[in-house]
């Protein structure tokens, strides 16, 4: 008996061990994008760190940097579709180096007056954590306008 009463605790180690294991969305994400980018025809630019933007237009102001405060119209989606946030037509100020890493990438490569789209993938946005309607690593999309730099 207490043979078995052994072995039962260790196949229950292994099977809770098995059960922490985390799930790598790196790829889940990349198929979701990318099926997202052929399913909506759009000309999407890979930046390598997993995040895909459309430039509608280009802009001909300032290009924000890492520490720059922005203005930006945007409204945010899933990939199903569902708005979880949108701004109104004169946008939100802040700065980049207070919101998630996708803007923090993303929003610097557009130019003031520039609009397009932003894909960013789970762990460029908030991960595994929800964040109000916004369900546990979730690819985010968004299409944005870059109203101002300062």
């Amino acid at each position: 008996m207490k043979q078995f009463s052994f072995i039962l605790c260790i196949a229950i180690g292994i099977f809770a061990c098995k059960q922490k294991e985390s799930i790598d969305y790196t790829e889940i994400d990349e198929d979701l994008i990318s099926s997202y980018i052929a399913d909506s025809n759009l000309t999407a630019i890979a930046t390598g760190t997993g995040l895909y933007y459309v430039v509608q237009s280009a802009g001909v102001g300032m290009q924000p940097l890492a520490e720059s405060t922005v203005t930006v119209a945007y409204k945010g989606y899933l990939t199903d579709g569902t708005v979880f946030d949108e701004s109104d037509s004169n946008g939100i100020t802040f700065s980049l180096r207070n919101v998630i890493q996708g803007w923090q990438e993303g929003i610097p490569l557009f130019k003031e007056g520039g609009s397009g789209m932003l894909l960013i993938p789970s762990a460029l946005g908030y991960g595994s954590s929800s964040q109000g309607q916004i369900p546990a690593n979730s690819v985010l999309i968004f299409e944005i306008t870059l109203i101002d730099v300062q």
